[in-house]
């Protein structure tokens, strides 16, 4: 009998690598059962947690963040990377690693050079359009490199999508809309607009929606806004901030549900967001983070340049700007339909299993 084979899948620091990991986990075992899963991360990370409530085990290297000015920690890297380079050796080796799978984040670079170092192959998923440091220098030798979106700038880039849950990816959202408005306490006949900046929120668009809280209810539509972890809109006096047709809450879990409630999405563009948008082909208009490198912006692009959704600024997303887009394309019902069947023909709904059977084909290779 062919021995099970064991895949160790790096990743974390954020949600937007962690999803990703834990859908091709669950694929591998879809399709493998016998398979063996490792994950690797870092402790005191969003994965320390994450992953062990997804039912997977996880392992921890330190983390050694690639020092990018002249400082003490400069310094201290080239000794601490050799110290984290060691324990990703030793859990490939105590693991018995078939293969490395990577999805980016300070864990990748050292177990892709251990991997290699090692003799074991490596696969690779670049959620973002703008590929990041650890998967540019992975991806040289890789085995297979896969891609959320077109045109990424990375080595040997095979376009795949973005690995998503499947309650997602397999979401009819014109069946389970009035059933997910009424679990989201919304009215189920008015038009729905969604504004979420994600876990964390998003200041801006918080600020911009507390200024029109009270214009909601005569444009005729209402508003669930899902303001981020301890961002909730308060009065002067320290009350949640009320009015007709606007609901907030600080955090869902359930996305499936806000994604099918929807009418349109007023959203960040980080690559998983835009990924699902596209997916269950919900019209989104996209405000990207303003920090970082700019990857925010070209995520969404090629969604945005097949009309799928739109792209502003995050400094032009005022109120001005607002009240003069966002009520009329509520009411324009042919132009959100376009929108919706543009997006979800740009969506890529099998890239967890896809991801799972290169993944398999490269262990057994």
């Amino acid at each position: 009998m062919t021995k099970a084979p064991t895949v160790v899948l790096a990743g974390g620091g954020t949600a937007g690598h962690i999803n990703p990991m834990l859908a091709i986990a669950r694929a591998l075992k879809d399709q493998e059962p016998s398979v063996n899963i490792m994950t690797v991360g870092t402790e005191g990370s969003m994965e320390a947690t994450m992953v062990p409530a997804a039912g997977f085990e996880i392992s921890f290297i330190p983390k050694v963040p690639f020092p990018r000015r002249p400082t003490l920690n400069a310094l201290k890297f080239p000794l601490k990377f050799k110290q984290s380079l060691h324990v990703a050796e030793k859990i490939l080796t105590d693991n018995s690693a078939s293969v490395v799978v990577g999805v980016g984040g300070y864990v990748c670079t050292p177990m892709y050079l251990a991997a290699q170092k090692l003799g074991l192959p490596v696969v690779i998923h670049e959620a973002n359009a703008k590929p990041g440091l650890a998967n540019k220098v992975g991806a040289k030798k890789a085995a297979v490199v896969a891609t959320a979106f077109p045109d990424t700038p990375i080595k040997n880039a095979q376009l795949v999508g973005m690995p998503m849950r499947q309650n997602i990816a397999e979401l009819d959202r014109v069946s389970e809309a009035t059933a997910a408005r009424e679990r989201l306490g919304l009215d189920p006949h008015l038009p729905t607009l969604v504004v979420t900046g994600g876990s964390l929120g998003a200041l801006s668009l918080n600020k911009t929606i507390e200024e029109i809280v009270d214009d909601i209810a005569g444009w005729g539509f209402q508003v669930l806004h899902i303001t981020g972890r301890d961002k909730a809109l308060r009065t002067s006096q320290g009350e949640i901030r009320q009015a007709p047709a606007y609901h907030q809450i600080e955090f869902i879990t359930s996305m499936e549900d806000v994604y099918a409630a929807a009418d349109l999405l007023i959203v960040r563009s980080g690559a998983a967001t835009v990924s699902e948008v596209a997916a269950v082909g919900v019209p989104a208009i996209f405000v990207p983070l303003p920090i970082g490198n700019g990857e925010q912006a070209l995520n969404a692009k090629s969604l945005v340049d097949a009309g799928g959704g739109l792209l502003v600024a995050d400094a032009d997303f005022t109120v001005d700007w607002f009240r003069q887009h966002v009520p009329a394309l509520l009411t324009d019902h042919k132009k959100l339909k376009d929108m919706a069947s543009t997006s979800y023909q740009h969506g890529i709904r099998d890239a967890a299993a896809v991801m799972a059977r290169k993944i398999l084909e490269v262990a057994h290779s």
